[in-house]
């Protein structure tokens, strides 16, 4: 960073620090980015594609703060498309069995899971806003057919055959299909009509 500055004038983007760290995944850079923000060594400026700040006398110059351990090694996830984050809408009936591409994580966001049972989805739609989840994010799952009270879920609605990401919640004769926005209202379904199609573990956020 200091070095790039030094030259240019300017802060670099996430991909030319990828590209001077041969690292090829724009996520795992910007997920350092994140510690080293609160690590508190720089300042990120919103969606700004060059606003990275370096923090004069951040932690750690005189012996203060904790360690950033930056990733190094990373997992590659199926990725299957897109997931609504809005009202229901149809898709067609072979989304979701084959993969369409990979995406690079750092082996954190499987919070353990096995990576086997761990899907990728884009999202489309901001009614989970709230949850810190706006259109374009990737949600990593782990694919499961059940689900507690209070999951983030991808949900399969069987009639007419509609898919969402929503809050479940099992209220007995029905299940809730809580948004996370502030002018949305919960979706009711019989419970007969709902398939978990996977659990969220991590979110990936584009900046």
């Amino acid at each position: 960073m200091e070095q790039y500055v030094e030259r240019h004038g300017f802060p670099p983007t996430i991909r030319e620090i990828g590209q001077a760290t041969s690292i090829n995944s724009t996520s795992v850079v910007n997920y350092n980015l994140n510690k080293l923000v609160q690590a508190g060594y720089l300042s990120r400026s919103g969606r700004v594609s060059r606003g990275i700040r370096l923090v004069r006398g951040a932690p750690g110059e005189d012996g203060v703060g904790g360690m950033v351990r930056p990733i190094t090694s990373v997992l590659h996830v199926p990725t299957y498309g897109h997931i609504v984050a809005s009202e229901p809408v149809s898709v067609p009936e072979d989304v979701g069995h084959y993969a369409q591409d990979t995406i690079e994580v750092p082996p954190w966001m499987l919070r353990g899971v096995d990576l086997s049972e761990v899907f990728a989805l884009r999202v489309k739609g901001d009614s989970m806003i709230d949850a810190m989840i706006r259109q374009g994010d990737i949600v990593l799952l782990r694919n499961q057919q059940v689900a507690n009270n209070g999951d983030m879920v991808a949900v399969w609605l069987l009639d007419p055959g509609e898919t969402t990401l929503k809050y479940f919640f099992d209220e007995g004769s029905r299940i809730r299909l809580q948004p996370a926005h502030p002018t949305m209202k919960p979706i009711y379904v019989d419970p007969s009509n709902v398939q978990v199609q996977g659990k969220v573990l991590s979110v990936i956020r584009q900046v």
